[in-house]
């Protein structure tokens, strides 16, 4: 399964691309809901992504939870979570009924309270 299709990673491009330029001039930038979800079927790990750098695709910034009980906003490299194999050959998955109904910061809040992501 490919972790991002086409659409998504042109909306994560496009959202990177925003922030990127309000970086640029100084400016906050905005906290957009998340665009996918990706999870660990063999743990608990889940990455809620909501845009892409766009000077380096495979640099995604999210809410991510290693199921360690402290979620964090932060960078991920997407080539080192399709990398990630697990029992039977396992591989990282996209949530595919995932759809947000909130800002990034929201879902973080939220998983700070309930130490993981829940979404």
């Amino acid at each position: 399964m490919k972790l991002l299709l086409d659409e998504q990673r042109t909306e994560l491009l496009a959202n990177g691309r925003a922030n990127a330029i309000l970086r640029e001039n100084g400016l906050a930038e905005q906290d957009f809901n998340p665009v996918v979800k990706l999870f660990c079927p063999w743990g608990g790990a889940t990455w809620l992504i909501s845009e892409l750098d766009p000077e380096d695709e495979d640099i995604a910034f999210g809410l991510c939870d290693l199921g360690l009980g402290f979620p964090e906003l932060g960078n991920v490299s997407l080539s080192e979570i399709e990398e990630l194999v697990g029992p039977g050959g396992l591989r990282i998955e996209r949530d595919i009924h995932f759809e947000a109904n909130k800002s990034l910061s929201a879902y973080a809040k939220e998983a700070r309270l309930h130490q993981c992501i829940v979404a």
